[in-house]
């Protein structure tokens, strides 16, 4: 199907200091979901309250995540090429984070009995989709809100502000629900109604912070496009971008090589943190959820301090400083043998967590064609699920055929290096 000679998607409107701090806002409105949801309360809720044990639950939880994963990497591409043939932007996100809030709030439905397992986790799967594919407009964004020149500052404040966001939900959602004793407005702990209310609190936050990006940030105007032509044309040019990646974009085609190995590791490591703290440290629940906050307020921090950084000396030397600090902290977290120590080794790790992410955002933003701005921020989200299966299970498995944990986390390391070497010989993106 030839990609259809259409006009270019109209430019955007001006920026504003209100309409960063906006967009900057909605990233924490946005990260109650992959912090409550899918980290800590209902990760730990469906697979071990609802399944009738935790090898089923975590089982299914897999097979949700994957399947999430899949339909992410599949469609992506293809809603930000109409996105960009569209100009709007905004409306696509709204739609799906609307989706997403209806999900969190349909979780309630979800009780303890092993025959709710199969709805739980189909409702985890829609609702990470719809969260990850709203990510995608909202990323494409970046580089025309942010002023010219600090495109790696705005994303590295969206960023922290998305890391404090989330854990302030988290906070309010234990506060208000899950910690007291007896639970408070009358919940049945027998029911796990506590935990299940927690989906409320992520419901209000996307609602009670998400509207400032609404509102003040600007949007491309409208292209004029009926749906249809739209689609199709988007269908089309993911086709023909698909086709001529390598040949037409070799450097972001590199980076997008480089980014899904290294994202492969990061995503890994949260996914296997608390496990590992919990099996090899002897770490109770809410020790764990201790060990998560903190690496979570380390990964904002680093985050909000490396902002600067990456408009200094440039997001490709951001990103190789951070991984190999991730390489020789993560070694450390591999061989300390007390809690206390571990602490430190994730605090640490959790510094050069949050650069490497919003860093590989401003990278995208600033090597991306213009008119190609979503399209590519679906490829980048394809990147960051595409082999996502990878990292869990070499650490699966490696940790059953050595019979340590420790030795499994290990292959994490592999990630972060083999990222590390893709990425060193890219050219780094023209500076502002």
């Amino acid at each position: 199907m030839k990609v259809p000679d259409l006009p270019p998607a109209p430019p955007a409107p001006p920026t504003s200091r209100k309409a960063v701090a906006a967009w900057c806002l909605f990233d924490w409105a946005t990260n109650g979901w992959p912090t409550v949801v899918s980290s800590f309360v209902f990760a730990a809720y469906i697979t071990r309250a609802v399944a009738p044990n935790p090898e089923v639950g975590t089982l299914w939880w897999g097979v949700a995540t994957a399947i999430s994963g899949i339909v992410i990497a599949v469609l992506s591409p293809i809603f930000g090429a109409m996105a960009d043939r569209g100009g709007r932007r905004k409306p696509w996100v709204g739609a799906f984070i609307a989706m997403t809030i209806v999900v969190s709030l349909f979780l309630w439905f979800i009780e303890p009995r092993p025959e709710h397992l199969l709805l739980g986790v189909f409702l985890i799967a829609l609702g990470g989709t719809t969260f990850e594919i709203s990510q995608v407009f909202y990323n494409a964004m970046l580089s025309d809100v942010a002023p010219r020149g600090k495109v790696g500052r705005v994303s590295g404040w969206a960023w922290a502000a998305g890391y404090a966001g989330g854990l302030t939900c988290l906070i309010t959602a234990l506060v208000l629900f899950v910690l007291p004793e007896p639970p408070l407005f009358g919940l049945d702990p027998e029911m796990e109604e506590p935990t299940r209310a927690s989906a409320f609190v992520v419901a209000a936050w996307f609602i009670l912070f998400g509207w400032p990006f609404f509102v003040l940030v600007p949007d491309r105007p409208s292209s004029g496009l009926r749906f249809g032509l739209a689609a199709r044309a988007g269908l089309a040019q993911v086709r023909e971008s698909l086709r001529t990646l390598l040949p037409k974009y070799r450097d972001i085609a590199h980076f997008l090589l480089a980014r899904m190995i290294y994202t492969d590791g990061l995503n890994t490591l949260f996914v296997f943190g608390g496990i590992y703290a919990a099996g090899t440290f002897g770490m109770g629940f809410r020790e764990i959820l201790v060990f998560g906050i903190i690496l979570n307020i380390a990964a904002g921090l680093g985050a909000l301090a490396f902002a600067w950084v990456d408009d200094w000396i440039g997001p490709k030397r951001t990103i190789i400083i951070s991984l190999v600090c991730l390489i020789v902290f993560g070694t450390v977290a591999l061989l300390v043998e007390t809690v206390q120590a571990l602490y430190f080794a994730a605090s640490a790790l959790g510094i050069f967590i949050g650069p490497v992410q919003a860093a590989s955002r401003s990278m995208m933003a600033q090597i991306s064609p213009e008119h190609m701005k979503t399209e590519m921020f679906g490829l980048y989200a394809l990147s960051g699920k595409v082999t996502a299966w990878a990292g869990p299970f070499l650490v699966g498995w490696a940790t059953y055929l050595a019979d340590s944990q420790r030795v499994g986390m290990a292959t994490i390391l592999l990630f972060f290096v083999v990222g590390l070497l893709l990425l060193l010989p890219l050219k780094a993106p023209a500076r502002d």
